[in-house]
């Protein structure tokens, strides 16, 4: 199967290719590469929302498509109790070679227990809903997963922004559905993971959504580029 670019490219920078870069296609911009090594950057290079989420976990965290593991290896090193997640059987082999010591190779959505305190979605985890559809399918899912007071821990954007003219207007096709529902491929060597829906939410969305399924929202940062860390926190009741 060559459809995971993102652990084979992983795999490869452990092999020492540490030039490797994947390539990012989308509906809405010009094409873009992540730096394989990015993946792998250590807590002095994490920006400041990320550190932020990090120093906000408590309990028993769930790492939800942890990638290379980067956040897990800081929570680990610092006592937290942590499990790591991806689909990627590649990716959760990169984990275990880092030291990360809970591995999980699961999509969230097949994810039956055991319950956990927080659940950490960085680099715009929340984006694995794909549509505001799936942002339903994902916090009913997400309080299965959760002990009484547990919270979401995620990042993601507005991105209003890139709809908008040179003169302030914005440009929205109102037949398109939400803005924030992008497509993606990402592509490295012979592996392509094939177009897939990532979603991007602005937080007064997200608070809408989060109080139809019993979680309270709080913005614990807000970004330049419009993107923002929330926390979603689940009532006792």
């Amino acid at each position: 199967m060559n459809n995971d670019p993102i652990g084979v490219a992983a795999l490869a920078y452990l092999s020492g290719e540490h030039g490797a870069e994947i390539t990012v296609e989308s509906n809405l911009t010009e094409d873009d590469v992540i730096p394989v090594a990015y993946l792998f950057r250590k807590e002095t290079q994490m920006p400041e929302l990320e550190l932020l989420a990090l120093e906000e976990c408590r309990g028993k965290v769930l790492d939800v498509g942890a990638g290379v593991g980067c956040h897990a290896l800081v929570l680990q090193q610092r006592g937290v109790d942590v499990t790591a997640m991806d689909f990627s059987a590649n990716a959760v082999e990169v984990m275990k070679r880092q030291g990360v010591r809970e591995v999980l190779h699961k999509d969230v959505f097949d994810l039956q227990g055991p319950k956990y305190d927080t659940l950490l979605l960085l680099m715009n985890g929340i984006g694995i809903a794909g549509n505001l559809l799936g942002l339903e399918r994902l916090l009913e899912h997400a309080k299965s997963l959760l002990n009484p007071g547990g919270q979401i821990l995620l990042e993601s954007a507005d991105i209003l922004y890139m709809f908008e003219d040179e003169d302030g207007s914005v440009l929205l096709d109102l037949n398109a559905g939400y803005y924030g529902e992008i497509k993606y491929n990402m592509t490295y060597k012979d592996q392509q993971s094939g177009w897939f829906n990532w979603l991007f939410i602005d937080a007064a969305n997200l608070e809408d959504y989060a109080n139809q399924y019993g979680f309270e929202l709080e913005v614990l940062y807000e970004g330049e580029a419009g993107n923002y860390l929330a926390k979603l926190t689940l009532s006792d009741a």
